[in-house]
């Protein structure tokens, strides 16, 4: 016999073994954890250990055994209409809630319907934990009813996904799953569960969520990378600190406050770093790129030292590369390193965690940069370049209008969510957001139908007292309505504005600049009247023409204790500026179509 065989265990050694695991099964079960008799049991688990508390799916055929297992669980689950739902519920989730958002589904078509919302949280670096079926081990490979290569399929779009083998192992998989997903640059991933493997039996305890060996992030950057950096600011003359979604996924929102009111550096904010700086604050140009306001992207073209943190620079923010940031040395800050210099050559690299760093820089620098005169004409340009607009009465609605109504009847904690188009600019830009996790959209994905669904899983992630209000527009809000069900079932306070001009709105605005007028598959005057769909669902509806209504409509929404829809009929010519052109330099935005 060798070494490390071992004798089979007497009957006494059995018995005892046996009564040790009843009495672990009894313990799990008073203290609410699911006991683990089977990989289904084991995955279940495994997410308790995680501190999950909610989770967004669709029943089915092969990832019935973990729904099963769910039954006696903690852990509420949420049936949506859609997977495609269940993704973005749970991206959102985890946006506003910095954990993992959980969606499962089944195989075949369930596991592709979560393609879009995987690929959207992948493109946002989204925390998500996808869990799919799959036939058993045995017909994989042969075509069997509701097979797909899910692995295959969302390689590309998660941060790593597994294809589980065993009952003994698939909990702990389950847990590293999970802990990938938020550490670091945050991002999904995906765990496909063959139903014999859910089935089989195991008493393997999963332990607490681990990363996966050598996946430990960085944290503070090179000391010679830092002095470098600082003596870089200190020099500056026109400092600028652009905060990415990366500050706000770090937590480093409070940090990079204080950086910046320290040093007197200006700031302006990706579309995703939406609320890491209060807009109401002086240093504060609000959010700069393609649509981003005028002042913030002239700040982008004069600055000689632009602080990129938790930014991957892409293309709607730096329109065309070569002539992003013209004068500038650029010290870009990231936990990836495949980031640095991969659009917007960096200067001087710091690659660590956002607030880490920023301490770094702050306990390194001597001095504060001589930034006097550079402020002042930021506050220019905030004078040259208003986003204001003006009202008629007579005319049709200004989504604008809508947007700061909603802002000004409401507390800063509110969450903001946006479908994708016109609507999503406008709300970006007129509302005053002041708090991180409060605006929460697709941005890189870009995906039309993103709100809905987002503001079912933005509402059970946020605090009681939170308003949640959703900007969508007749489109968007068309491809994922059947979600709005699933707000009724369960008596959700969310309020949906629908900004409704009966066109695909921003693809109408570029066929006007662009493509001579021609609206080819653009014009949306056939959609339904979403008030009236709303009651049938069971929500609360209204529809609003006149500028007189729109107060005490908002108003009346807000106050009403469930999903509350306002169709808002407006200006269907609305544009959304300052815009600047596809590939353009930053400080060449349009203020009106004919600059474009």
């Amino acid at each position: 016999m060798s070494e490390t065989a071992k004798s089979p265990p007497d009957a006494e050694e059995e018995s005892t073994a046996e009564e040790t695991t009843a009495d672990d099964a009894a313990s799990e079960a008073d203290d609410g954890a699911t006991p683990v008799t089977d990989g289904s049991t084991a995955i279940v688990r495994a997410l308790e250990n995680g501190g999950v508390e909610h989770a967004f799916g669709v029943q089915g055929g092969a990832i019935m055994p973990v729904y099963d297992a769910l039954w006696d669980s903690d852990i509420e689950h949420i049936t949506m209409a859609h997977e495609q739902g269940a993704a973005h519920a749970a991206d959102a989730y985890g946006v506003v809630a910095n954990e993992p958002g959980i969606a499962l589904a089944t195989s075949g078509p369930g596991a592709t319907n979560l393609v879009t919302g995987i690929a959207d949280a992948n493109m946002d670096s989204d925390a998500m934990l996808a869990l799919t079926g799959q036939v058993p081990s045995d017909m994989v490979g042969s075509d069997a009813f509701q097979e797909t290569d899910t692995t295959g399929v969302t390689m590309p779009i998660t941060k790593h996904n597994w294809f589980a083998s065993s009952a003994d192992t698939i909990g702990d998989t389950v847990g590293e799953a999970f802990a990938l997903s938020e550490s670091g640059r945050p991002g999904p991933t995906l765990v496909d569960l063959p139903k014999d493997v859910s089935f089989e039996e195991t008493d393997n305890q999963p332990g607490e969520p681990e990363l996966p060996a050598g996946q430990e992030p960085p944290t503070t950057a090179d000391e010679e990378d830092i002095d470098a950096a600082a003596r870089a600011i200190e020099r500056a003359e026109k400092p600028l600190l652009l905060l990415g979604g990366g500050v706000i996924k770090a937590e480093a929102s409070d940090t990079a406050r204080e950086f910046a009111r320290e040093h007197g550096i200006p700031v302006v904010t990706t579309m995703p770093g939406i609320g890491s700086y209060p807009e109401d604050d002086e240093l504060c140009l609000s959010w700069a790129g393609m649509h981003g306001t005028g002042y913030a992207n002239m700040a982008i073209t004069h600055t000689d030292c632009l602080i990129g943190v938790g930014t991957r620079f892409d293309d709607r923010l730096t329109g065309g590369i070569d002539t992003f940031a013209p004068e500038a040395e650029v010290v870009h800050i990231d936990i990836d390193p495949a980031e640095i210099s991969k659009n917007i050559h960096a200067d001087y690299p710091c690659i660590g965690d956002a607030g880490t760093v920023l301490d770094q820089l702050t306990e390194e620098m001597d001095r504060e940069p001589d930034a006097r005169e550079w402020r002042e004409q930021c506050a220019t340009w905030k004078e040259e370049y208003p986003m204001d607009y003006s009202v008629d009465k007579d005319a049709p609605l200004r989504p604008e209008f809508i947007v700061e109504a909603f802002d000004e009847a409401t507390d800063d904690n509110t969450i903001v969510t946006s479908g994708v188009g016109q609507h999503q600019m406008w709300a970006s830009q007129y509302w005053e957001f002041t708090e991180p996790r409060t605006w929460v959209s697709s941005h890189g994905l870009g995906t039309m139908g993103y709100g809905l669904p987002a503001t079912i899983g933005a509402r059970f992630a946020a605090d009681d007292d939170q308003d949640v209000v959703c900007f969508d527009g007749d489109g968007s809000f068309l491809m994922t309505i059947q979600e709005l069900s699933v707000a009724v079932r369960e008596n959700l306070d969310i309020t949906v504005a629908v900004l409704n001009n009966e066109y695909v709105g921003m693809v109408r605005q570029w066929q006007d600049a662009f493509f001579e007028g021609r609206h080819m598959a653009s014009e949306y005057n056939w959609m339904p009247e979403f008030d009236k769909l709303a009651e049938a669902f069971g929500a609360k509806g209204w529809r609003v023409n006149d500028y007189d209504e729109v107060a005490d409509t908002v108003e009346a929404a807000l106050d009403y204790d469930g999903p509350s829809v306002i169709d808002f009929h407006i200006d269907p010519d609305a544009n959304v500026y300052p815009m600047v052109a596809s590939g353009a330099p930053n400080g060449k935005f349009a203020l009106s179509e004919d600059q474009l």
